[in-house]
């Protein structure tokens, strides 16, 4: 895959252009890219959701500030549009669905498995089928459901443990042009593949540090040739495997500057200065700081915290860097 550009930069305010720890980012029909912003530590004042553009036009937010409101969020996680253009977002602390219209306008809620008294357990990945039905990861009761549009229970598969259709707390889902599932099995370092129905059809990757091998993979998506691309987040890297799921291509993060940032430095040239001075490349790192996590924290081109991956209608792919607050773009 090609590196194409960079959005984003860190916002350290509540309110305005700029990312704060992003989480997910979804695309409406007319291309516009919804930007999920969670929390970091313990300041939470920046969750909300932005909406951009490719080339960077900031179009404003909604969903602003923490809280228990219909609009706002505690912990939102991921998010999937429907065929039409409604926005589905999961909250893995207020255990609901929020459901907005594509200007931010709140419509619904679901905080429970409708027909049942069983509440979620902990919602992460969403994803639409091909008919609008949804499909809802709950990470703590390591299963899988799936819904009508309107939040009708239709059926569930999983359950703990790391056989096939098992799961240890999995987290992001995906599908492929032919209706399979795909979700990441987060504590057992792999992918598994299920048919629409919830049939188990195949595993790939196992605990490791390898091409091919993973560490709390926390997203996955498929483009139109059926190439799966895995935010190995454990490992700061995102992984592409090829339909048969063998391994096809390591990426570890190329960013440039983006046009945010670069009109902020050029205001604040005093900050550009110390950016060059602490951003040291990657071999320049002593060895005993030649570990993922300190590769990714000291140099800034390469990924740090990849927990999304999306594919948008243009077959590109979009890497969303929860510590580093922006998100990288590739083409094939």
């Amino acid at each position: 895959m090609k590196y194409l550009k960079t959005i984003g930069f860190n916002s350290n305010q509540p309110i305005g252009r700029g990312f704060n720890y992003p989480y997910d980012v979804a695309f409406s029909e007319d291309n516009r890219i919804f930007v999920l912003n969670r929390m970091g530590g313990h300041n939470s004042s920046g969750i909300r959701i932005q909406i951009c553009t490719y080339d960077e036009d900031w179009l404003g937010e909604f969903a602003t500030g923490p809280g228990k409101g219909d609009s706002q969020f505690v912990i939102p996680v991921c998010m999937s549009f429907n065929s039409k253009d409604l926005l589905y977002v999961t909250d893995e602390s207020l255990n609901d669905v929020k459901v907005f219209d594509n200007q931010g306008n709140y419509i619904t809620k679901w905080t429970t498995n409708i027909t049942g008294p069983q509440k979620f357990a902990g919602p992460s990945g969403i994803v639409h089928g091909s008919d609008d039905s949804v499909y809802l990861v709950e990470q703590y009761a390591n299963k899988i459901s799936k819904f009508t549009g309107d939040g009708q229970f239709l059926f569930s598969w999983g359950s703990e443990g790391d056989g096939e259709g098992e799961f240890n707390l999995p987290w992001g889902i995906s599908t492929d042009v032919e209706g399979h599932l795909f979700i990441a099995d987060w504590g057992n370092d792999r992918i598994q593949k299920f048919t629409a129905d919830g049939e188990f059809i195949a595993t790939y990757g196992e605990s490791g540090y390898q091409d091919g091998q993973f560490n709390k993979p926390s997203s996955v998506a498929i483009d139109s040739k059926g190439f799966i691309h895995v935010a190995d987040w454990g490992n700061e890297r995102v992984q592409v495997l090829d339909p048969d799921g063998e391994f096809h291509q390591l990426l570890e993060g190329e960013a440039t500057l983006s046009k945010w940032a670069e009109e902020w430095l050029e205001v604040n040239l005093d900050e550009y200065d110390l950016r060059k001075e602490s951003n040291l490349l990657v071999k320049e790192l002593p060895n005993h700081l030649q570990t993922p996590y300190h590769r990714a924290s000291q140099s800034e081109p390469i990924f740090w915290g990849p927990v999304s991956v999306k594919i948008d209608s243009e077959d590109r792919l979009y890497v969303t860097e929860h510590s580093r607050h922006r998100i990288q773009i590739y083409e094939q």
